[in-house]
This record gives C-alpha cells, structure tokens and sequence, in this order.
C-alpha cells in the first residue's frame, strides 16, 4: 500500500473510490446527435485505463428541450441515450474506476435560437451577457416540469449504469435561482435565501425519491459569486451548510466566481499566466466549515499541488480535468514512479476556447486527446528498426522526433539554431506565456530518453542528409513571418516576430496591422504598449484576433486596457510610403469607398508565415515518393506506400509550418500522425 495521499482510496457513501484524483464534468463537445458514441466512449474511457478514481461526464448534459446546447452536448432528455450511456459506463467500470454525469438546465445561458427555438428561461428577465438571450421569467407551471426533467434524466442516468449524477448550479438554471443577481421572483422561488434554495432541494427531493439512496448525487456549485449583488462567501458558506443539511446530497463541489462574461469564466476556469489553485484555499475553507466531502477543480495541473489539496486536508477529491486531457495517465505514472513522464498541461486553453467557438475540444500538444479511436497514446514499437532524420526542432519536428524514437526507431534531428523550441520559444518571451516552453522541454527529455541525437547549429542541406543514410526524412522547418502584403512600401514595416524577439526596437507611435488575427499580433502589442508605445490594433475583420478565442482573449484585454491601446476594425492596411522621419500609412476598407492617409513612426505587419521550403524542394527529387503522402493511408492509420522514384534513397514528409502557416496543435498532429505509422 503507497503512502502517497493521492494513491488512498475514498469512501463516498457507498462508493469506494481507487484514490483521490478526479476528471470533473467538462464537455469536449464529442457527442454525435446529443449521444456519447465511439469518440466520446473512447476518450473516456482512457481516463479510466489511465488510473483515474472516478471520472464525470458532461458538463453538462441538458435535462429539457428548452435548454438546448449552445455547443455538442449530451442530452439526457432523450431515452434513447440510456444504450449509449450503458456502453460508455460498462467499458469505465471494467478498468475499475466510478463514472459519473452532469446535469444541468441552462436557463438564460443558452439562445432561443437554438433547437426547437423554445423561449430562454430564468427567474427573472436579466440578459445574460455571454449569451445575449433576453429570457422569459420563469412561471410555475415552467417550475413544475422541469424538476421532473431533471427527475427523469437522472433515473435514465441510473438506468445507464452511472455511478452517480451531479447538478451543474453554478452560472446555470440553479444558480439564477440562487443567487439574489438574477432572481426577481415572487413566492415560494424567490426572495429570501430560504425561497431562492428551494427549486435546487426540489430538485435534489424528486431526483433522490427516482433513484434511491444507493446513487450518489453531488452538486457543483458557487459559494462565493464575487459580483456586487451576488452570492457572497458568509452567504456561500450557509448555502453550503444547508445542502449537507438536507441530507439530499452526498458531496460538494466548489467553485468560486461567476460565469456570465468571459473575464468572469476566465477566473472561474484560469489560463496560462494565472495564478495555479487560486481557489483551493476557500474549498478547504468550505470543507472546513461543512466537514462534508469537497470536491474542487480549478487550475490544478501539477501533481505537487494535487498531493498538498489532499495531505493538507483542503478537499477529499482532487480534480485535474485539463491535465487528464493533456495526459490521460497521470495516476498511472505516479504510481508507476514515472512523475518525470507526465506531459504537462500548459494552460493554453485551447481545449476549452474551440468549443466556445462550436469545435471539437483538443489539447494543444497532446494530439491523440479526443481522437483516442484513430491516436495512440501510447506508441507501440515498430516491427522493422529505421534511420530516421528530421529537420527543425519546433514543435512538429519533435513531436515526430519522440514518437519516432519511442517506435524504437534510430532518430537525428538537424536544427539551424542553438535550441529547440521554433516559434514556441518566441512565444515563450512573454511572461505571461512562458508556461508554453515546457511543450518543448517535456519533448526534449522524452527525446533524450529514448536516443535522439541532435545536432544544432546546423544548416542541413542534401549533402548533409545524404551523409546520415536515412530511410526517412521529415522537414519540419517551420515559416518565416510574411510581411509582403501591401501593394507598395514593405520594406518599411517589420514583422510581429521583430518586436516579440527584441530585434527591433520599439516606437513611440505604432500600427499593428494584424491580418491573421493570433497571438503573436496581439503579443507584439503587449510589448510595443508595455514599453511605453501609442499603439493602434488594426484588423480588416469585423472583430480583432479571432483566433485567440475568448478565453485566451481575457490577459490580453486586461494588459492593453491599461495601456494607450485603440481597436480598429473593419480597415485595411494598403500602402506605406515614407515621409521625412514619419510612415504614412494608407488605410482602405473591403467594404468599399474608403481612403484615409495615416502617420505613425512604426509600422508592424502581423500575416502569418511562409514556408521555410527551399530544403524540402531540394529533396524531393532524391526521394522515393517525390514528397507525395497519401491521404488515404495518412487518414487510415497505414504506413506510407507511395513510389514515385524507383531510384529515390529515403521517404520524404512535409509536417507543420513547413506545408502552410497553421498552429501548434496542428504541427504536433503532423508530426504524431506521420511519425506513428514509420
């Protein structure tokens, strides 16, 4: 038996729990037609083969029509998820962990333009922000059905095989119910604090009087709202006196803060750059005041925090929600004395900002996550041992170098620069990213692990390759930033690189002109403002950088609020000619009928990158397939077959910004899918 606090089991009730590490609810948005089939099965169930104690679903799965999805959610008003729910729960309970699901109404955080186009609901009519809605006020009859949706759901939940159900009440119907912001009820639902708890114990008695005692029910909810108005902690802590009072509810789930904008859901949910466990303090405090099984999820990613949330007595369940996508294995590695391997969570968040946007959740450098029918991640080894030569250390260059490696493959990797990292360790400058370098340190060890020889401050070229005889060849060179895009004067901008690397000096009075709307845009600002710039963001899209997302959006906004910063969208960077000391920029519109002539000292183009090609062009010719993958076998899990040249020495691949200007996710993808089947 391991004395680690983390490997102790847990006796929930009736339920005995493997240890004390949790995945909390979350939606990866994977359901198909509201229904948790193969993808979803599947990741799931890695959760549990990696040792996890008890893993939730859903977050959350909608207990009504009138509270449709706003992204791919399960929906547990349909009988017919009970065969996909038993399949799902069946394969988790055979690698010996509990599983779970959340449940929810979404009130007003939701759109009536959804679904059925049923009218948004809440208890009063207060417009959610996030969302737009403005609801219908919430009438008894509303009140009535839907406790009996959540009653129905939870016994179809039952009926599935889960372990348990837990209510979503934070920010969701519950919560608009209970908290004195959004609550403007007359009567039994409204008022007094005893009125405003009603509708969350009714629901909690129907649920319980469906399933019985030997099912747990647990609630997640806000014990602290930190709005003027709202829920505050003297009057959190008393809510949470009552829930353990009704003896409806087996544990509390805890979060801090409000949801109702995306800086609020930031701090609910914190990002790179943010403090780690900036609520585990007032889960212990809750705890402490309840003596009530806490559960309590919310940026922690390390297995040093999680150990002290449970050796400290702050929480009993510990959960490590984001973790577990970036690597499913936690549990497993530390009981296997393997903490080194785990690959760390970098809180990119750019799991939880694509389902914001309507995709499919991924972790930025794990990505097998969520594709776990068609991804390994474990790599298994190759039949036949190969020389494997790879050029660039960027992210895509090792992805491919690791996996390569831990096919048993031999592996060099050519790099031109002095380290590893491409434009991760660019990224990396900011201090608020710095978290992003470890996608390349958790790599680079991986890679010295297993054997990989590199060599950097080497320019390949053919000659070079041809030296090492390799059977394979993967160009991951990566791009350039392309700055070629006005019809006259770009030899007088500079690059978004220019400014992040410290290259060039800053102005005093500058123009971003960000035409590919990511982060290195908005990164370059924050140094030009910082440094004590005028700076002006222009986009010719109708929102500015559309690919940070909402949530990676928050940081930014809050650092260049602060600053002489202005936002101009809509307006299109033409020319540039240079006037004495100053740059006049000539600004158009795509909408039509707009010249404006404007002067700044520094003009910053921020478009993306082109493709460091010129090796890969050189190769092409040597190689046996010309370059050429076949898509078929790529997308089909196969090895690469394609002859093209009978008298080519080696297999050559493209990966990552080589082929186009994507993103990190996408050049670690690269790098596993091609490198997998080697």
């Amino acid at each position: 038996m391991s004395n680690d606090p983390l490997l102790q089991p847990y006796k929930l009730k009736h339920l005995t729990l493997r240890n004390r590490i949790i995945v909390t609810s979350h939606e990866p948005a994977y359901p198909e037609d509201g229904m948790p089939k193969g993808r979803y099965r599947a990741y799931t169930v890695e959760r549990a083969k990696g040792g996890v104690a008890l893993t939730m679903t859903a977050g959350s799965a909608a207990v009504s029509r009138d509270s449709p999805p706003v992204f791919n959610n399960l929906l547990a008003y349909k009988d017919e998820i009970v065969p996909w729910v038993r399949e799902m729960t069946d394969a988790v309970h055979e690698q010996g962990a509990a599983i779970m699901i959340q449940l929810t109404h979404l009130g007003r955080r939701t759109r009536w333009d959804k679904g059925d186009w049923l009218p948004v609901l809440a208890p009063s009519h207060h417009r959610e922000a996030a969302h737009r809605a403005f609801p219908k006020k919430l009438e008894d009859w509303d009140i009535e059905r839907i406790i009996k949706d959540f009653a129905d759901a939870a016994e179809r939940m039952k009926a599935g095989g889960m372990d348990g159900v837990e209510l979503e009440a934070y920010g969701h119907l519950i919560d608009q119910f209970m908290s004195p912001v959004t609550n403007e009820l007359d009567g039994p639902y409204g008022g007094s604090l005893e009125n405003r708890m009603r509708f969350c114990l009714d629901v909690f008695a129907a649920m319980r009087k469906r399933v019985g005692d030997d099912f747990i029910l647990g609630v997640r909810y806000t014990a602290d709202e930190c709005l003027p108005g709202g829920t505050d902690k003297a009057e959190g802590i008393e809510i949470s006196r009552r829930l353990k009072e009704s003896g409806l509810i087996d544990y509390l789930n805890v979060i801090r803060g409000h949801i109702d904008t995306d800086p609020g859901l930031t701090d609910v949910i914190p990002i790179q750059g943010m403090v780690s466990a900036p609520h585990l303090d007032f889960a212990g405090e809750i705890r402490a005041a309840t003596n009530f099984p806490t559960f309590h999820a919310a940026k922690i990613q390390d297995v040093a925090t999680a150990r002290h949330a449970i050796a400290a007595g702050k929480v009993d369940m510990v959960g490590m929600t984001r973790a577990h996508m970036t690597d499913p294995h936690i549990v497993r590695k530390i009981m296997e004395k393997r903490e080194d391997d785990i690959r760390p969570c970098v809180g990119a968040n750019y799991c939880l900002d694509r389902i914001y946007q309507g995709g499919l959740a991924f972790c930025i450098h794990n990505a097998a996550t969520g594709r776990e029918e068609t991804m390994p991640h474990v790599i298994t080894k190759a039949e036949v041992r190969k020389k494997v030569v790879i050029v660039g250390a960027g992210p895509a260059g090792l992805e491919a170098a690791r996996v390569a490696a831990e096919r048993g493959h031999e592996v060099v990797v050519l790099e031109a620069a002095n380290n590893a990292g491409g434009q991760i360790r660019l990224t990396a400058q900011s201090e608020r990213r710095r978290e992003m370098i470890s996608i390349i340190d958790w790599r680079m060890s991986q890679c010295e692990k297993h054997g990989v020889v590199f060599h950097f401050n080497t320019w390949a070229d053919a000659e070079i390759i041809a030296t090492e005889n390799p059977h394979v060849v993967i160009v991951a060179t990566g791009g350039m930033p392309h700055t070629e895009v006005l019809s006259k004067g770009n030899e007088f901008v500079v690059s978004s690189w220019d400014i992040i690397s410290g290259d060039v000096k800053p102005g005093s009075n500058v123009l971003v002109f960000d035409d590919a709307g990511d982060h290195a845009g908005l990164q370059a600002a924050e140094f030009l403002a910082k440094a004590g710039a005028k700076v002006e963001i222009m986009t010719p899209d109708r929102s500015f950088a559309p690919e940070v997302m909402a949530m990676n959006l928050v940081p930014y906004m809050r650092s260049l609020q602060k600053q002489d910063v202005t936002f101009t969208v809509t307006y299109r960077l033409d020319a540039v000619e240079k006037s004495g000391n100053q740059l006049v920029a000539h600004v158009g519109s795509d909408y039509g009928g707009v010249s404006k002539q404007r002067s700044f000292d520094q003009i910053v183009i921020n478009h993306g990158t082109i493709p460091l090609d010129e090796l890969y062009f050189e190769l092409k010719p040597l190689s046996s397939n010309l370059g050429e993958i076949s898509h078929d076998e790529l997308l089909n899990g196969q090895p690469q077959s394609v002859v093209r040249n009978m008298d080519g020495k080696f297999q050559l691949f493209r990966i990552g910004d080589a082929v186009a200007a994507r993103n990190t996710h996408a050049a670690i993808y690269d790098g596993l899918r091609i490198a997998k089947d080697i």
